[in-house]
């Protein structure tokens, strides 16, 4: 009894300090990522250094969990539902992302960022759909990006406090600053020029079948995302009973 007791009063303790290393985390990753990808001339660089940008919008939203766990238990299932929410978003956002680098390196044999000038003269469909995939790694709506992001947002406004509005605070900054170089890749692919030696740009049936299978869902699950939501929310159901 007495043990359990001690248990109990060391709790709230524990949970502080779990709770101020995730905001240590969540600030740190945010900013290194975003500014790591900020100056990226490579995009498939690009795209690793923003997936630790993305790690933190995922700390952020545990923090705000460990914040509520003790208070706030249907607030706390929210943030861990959002943070399942934006993983399952990230999913189907990376996964289109690299394969579209990928499929372009073995195409135009390059990964540069400025090669892709003019893209969407000699391959529309690859290039609309790439760009569509950028805007939701924003989280513009009306992209799945936008639907996770509002989510981990919501949870940190619900577990409120100092910590979580500077987190916000950190969160929207950093989404500023993603959307000047996702959308610099935006504009490079369908403003520039093309090279005048560059012809239409074919990347096959599979990969052409691929890119709809993973960039549907972003758009439709941002326009309707209740069906994935209420997934999230039942893995949630037997945490912190």
């Amino acid at each position: 009894m007495e043990a359990d007791e001690i248990a109990s009063d060391a709790r709230p303790w524990l949970r502080v300090k779990r709770r101020n290393y995730l905001n240590g985390d969540g600030c740190c990753y945010d900013p290194f990522g975003n500014l790591a990808a900020y100056g990226q001339s490579n995009i498939k660089r690009l795209l690793a250094y923003s997936t630790i940008a993305h790690a933190g919008y995922m700390i952020m939203a545990v923090a705000a969990a460990v914040q509520l766990s003790g208070t706030n238990t249907v607030g706390a299932r929210e943030a861990v539902a959002a943070l399942l929410f934006y993983l399952m978003a990230y999913v189907f956002m990376n996964l289109g992302g690299f394969a579209i680098v990928a499929f372009l390196r073995n195409t135009l044999g390059t990964e540069e960022i400025a090669d892709y000038a003019g893209l969407i003269r000699s391959a529309p469909f690859t290039a609309v759909t790439f760009t569509s995939i950028l805007i939701s790694l924003i989280g513009i709506p009306p992209m799945i990006g936008f639907m996770g992001k509002f989510a981990i947002f919501q949870s940190l406004v619900v577990a409120g406090g100092f910590p979580m509005i500077a987190l916000l605070v950190i969160a929207s900054i950093n989404t500023a600053i993603s959307l000047v170089y996702y959308l610099r890749v935006a504009k490079v692919m369908c403003i520039d020029a093309p090279p005048a030696n560059r012809g239409p740009v074919w990347i096959g049936v599979l990969p052409v079948v691929f890119m709809i299978i993973v960039a549907v869902p972003v758009l439709v699950y941002g326009i309707i995302p209740a069906h994935l939501l209420e997934i999230a929310r039942a893995a949630t159901q037997q945490l912190l009973l």
